[in-house]
């Protein structure tokens, strides 16, 4: 296969491998493979009795981590999937348990960087965002499609945008005069929406709603706590999860799944014996977050958001 030009600098690697605590014989999971520069620190570490599965549910990752991962022989295999199937996957597979699980939310620098995917607000191109071709719904349609009302609240739930009610406006009468196709329309209708001080320096006026449609268009909120839940049910104990998250609303996500499955017994304590049945099934590795160094930093400006948490299954 012709090198795809993947941008596949990794986000907290060292942290992130370093607190899977791998066992060289163990089976693990990288649900978010990418570039393959988390899989192939992984897959190094892995015994010839050792296992990686790493999904993608974008077909040029898939490409690029099979690519990527052929040094690693059987001890890697790359499966075209969300990571939200990965119960039906490990079926499939014909694994059972696991050692642990890695995940690196959001989009990749990968898909920001070509332009046609949609991503990003800085070049003109069609209003794609989908991360899985597969996926019937794109953000021409969400944005072409979508009430008022629900493109008010995507763009206030998912991206934070205090001018969602005007952009909301904005996008619903720009559709009076023909359908909105392309990013570069998308990022006019968002300009003139928006007062003008409130256009100038700080973030590009486009990110927030670009966020919130992405988000929208690739359901990504929607399948992490249940993704967390699937993976601890299939840890082994001692097993490990590393989710790593770009924005705040990750985040509250990783981290309230994290503390319901930390949760002991909820019964007054003058109860003289359990009955809610409770019982804690992980202990958490970081209390807080681990944030990336200046070093990294200084290396790559996108990790600036990064938060990395990591859980053992008890």
């Amino acid at each position: 296969m012709e090198e795809i030009s993947f941008s596949h600098y990794s986000v907290l690697l060292k942290e992130s491998i370093e607190g899977l605590a791998i066992k060289t014989d163990g089976v693990y999971v990288d649900g978010t493979a990418g570039g393959a520069g988390h899989s192939a620190q992984i897959a190094s570490r892995l015994s010839g009795n050792g296992l990686l599965l790493a999904l993608d549910q974008d077909e040029t990752a898939v490409k690029v981590a099979t690519e990527r991962l052929k040094p690693y022989g059987s001890r890697a295999r790359v499966i075209h999937s969300n990571f939200k199937n990965l119960e039906a996957v490990l079926a499939e597979q014909g694994i059972s348990h696991i050692d642990g699980l890695l995940l690196d939310l959001g989009v990749s620098s990968y898909q920001l960087d070509t332009p046609e995917r949609g991503f990003s607000y800085r070049a003109d191109a069609p209003l794609d965002m989908r991360m899985d071709s597969r996926n019937p719904l794109s953000a021409m349609e969400v944005v072409n499609t979508y009430s008022e009302s629900e493109l008010r609240r995507i763009l206030y739930e998912y991206g934070e945008e205090r001018f969602s009610s005007r952009i909301a406006n904005g996008i619903i009468r720009a559709r009076e005069r023909g359908s909105i196709s392309t990013t570069g329309e998308l990022v006019e209708i968002i300009r003139q929406s928006i007062p003008a001080p409130a256009r100038e320096g700080g973030h590009h006026p486009a990110m927030r709603t670009f966020q919130a449609l992405r988000i929208e268009v690739n359901a990504e909120l929607d399948v992490i706590a249940p993704a967390i839940k699937s993976a601890v049910r299939l840890l082994n104990p001692g097993g490990r999860i590393a989710i790593i998250t770009f924005h705040s609303l990750e985040d509250r996500i990783v981290k309230q799944t994290f503390s319901d499955l930390t949760g002991a017994c909820t019964c007054p304590k003058n109860f003289p014996i359990c009955v809610c049945g409770n019982r804690p099934q992980i202990k958490l590795i970081t209390k807080k977050p681990i944030l990336p160094t200046q070093e990294e930093l200084a290396v790559n400006s996108r990790s600036h958001s990064a938060k990395l948490r990591i859980a053992e299954k008890l």
